[in-house]
């Protein structure tokens, strides 16, 4: 325990995923209810005849977002979706959620008015309700919390633990443009603050910009998932990069794998902006992490019901644990993958 160290142990050493497991390392489960405790995207609790799933999420002023360049409509959208994410990757669906602010006196009535006009317009796209919450003051800016609560079948969620050997690796959409358009962002706002007056140049750039500012939770792809009859044996959402994920399903599997950099799904405005601010691509993909994309192991049986379709793509294969995690390059070489996504305590890579 950190209490016995004679000296004390800093967080940012840690990192926050070390820090996580730490201290719930001795959690047990009293209640047959608590089916799934923490380790997962969201808990699940059984009630009667449909298991309920819970998720919880907070965005930090200064940590996750910056007021310089967040609409506040935007923002308080993007609170919601990411929490949704989480109950989508347990391939459930979100019934409900509650919202709590700490609020520094910088904001006025209006803008947490217009923060909750955008949870309303998360609500009702997702066909959500906001049930309740807290607000309290801040002396460090806006902190936003938020429950989110969904349900499922009887044992049919999907856990990060469910892989197999010879699994498919299969990962909607793309990854990268998140990482790419906050990168423009703060570029800009680089630019700002050297010379107030100057106008931010983001033509071209607008989807990148709403993956960064305005992303959207995969809900249809729980349900084309459903339509062909495909049940992933593990499932996550990319919040903190490709890399990060992946080494979660594998080690709560028990597995290893191999990730094929040709397969990864990079959008080509992801790929030339990266490139113009001297960015590396897969780099992009692998670690910028915020893309709320789904990833997720199937068995081979499967592989018919979802080649072609232009949401899913298979990025690699479940291997044996003592093979490791690993990156297949372009030109054919194998290198470990590391887990450098966005880490909120060491405010770095991990």
């Amino acid at each position: 325990m950190f209490k016995d160290n004679k000296e004390p142990v800093k967080i940012s050493e840690l990192g926050e995923f070390k820090l996580i497991e730490h201290l719930t390392q001795n959690i047990k489960l009293n209640h047959d209810s608590s089916k799934i405790g923490i380790g997962d995207d969201a808990a699940v609790l059984f009630h009667g005849d449909k298991d309920t799933v819970v998720s919880t999420d907070m965005l930090v002023e200064g940590v996750h977002f910056d007021m310089v360049f967040t609409p506040l409509k935007h923002l308080g959208y993007k609170a919601v979706v990411v929490n949704l994410s989480d109950i989508y990757a347990m391939n459930a669906t979100p019934t409900q959620i509650t919202v709590s602010l700490a609020i520094s006196s910088k904001y006025s009535a209006n803008a947490i008015e217009e923060i909750y006009e955008g949870m309303m317009l998360a609500a009702k796209k997702y066909n959500i309700d906001i049930v309740g919450g807290d607000t309290t003051s801040s002396f460090s800016g806006l902190v936003i919390s938020i429950t989110a609560i969904g349900e499922i079948e009887k044992d049919k969620a999907v856990l990060r633990s469910g892989a197999k050997e010879n699994d498919l690796i299969v990962l909607s959409g793309d990854v990268g443009g998140a990482y790419v358009g906050l990168t423009v962002l703060q570029e800009e706002k680089a630019v700002w603050k050297v010379n107030p007056n100057s106008q931010p140049d983001f033509s071209g750039k607008d989807y990148i910009l709403g993956r960064q500012l305005k992303p959207e939770a995969r809900k249809d792809i729980v349900e084309l998932l459903k339509k062909l009859e495909v049940k992933p044996n593990a499932m996550i959402d990319v919040s903190d990069g490709l890399s990060s994920e992946i080494k979660h399903i594998c080690k709560q599997s028990n597995v290893g794998c191999n990730i094929y950099e040709e397969k990864i799904p990079i959008d080509p405005l992801t790929y030339n902006t990266a490139r113009e601010y001297e960015l590396d691509p897969t780099m992009c993909a692998l670690n910028g992490g915020e893309d709320y994309e789904l990833l997720f192991t199937i068995a081979q049986s499967d592989y018919d019901k979802i080649k072609g379709n232009p949401n899913l793509t298979v990025i690699g294969h479940i291997t044996p644990k003592e093979s490791g995690t690993n990156l297949v390059t372009t030109g054919g070489s194998v290198t470990p993958l590391k887990a450098q996504g966005w880490d909120g305590f060491a405010g770095k890579e991990e």
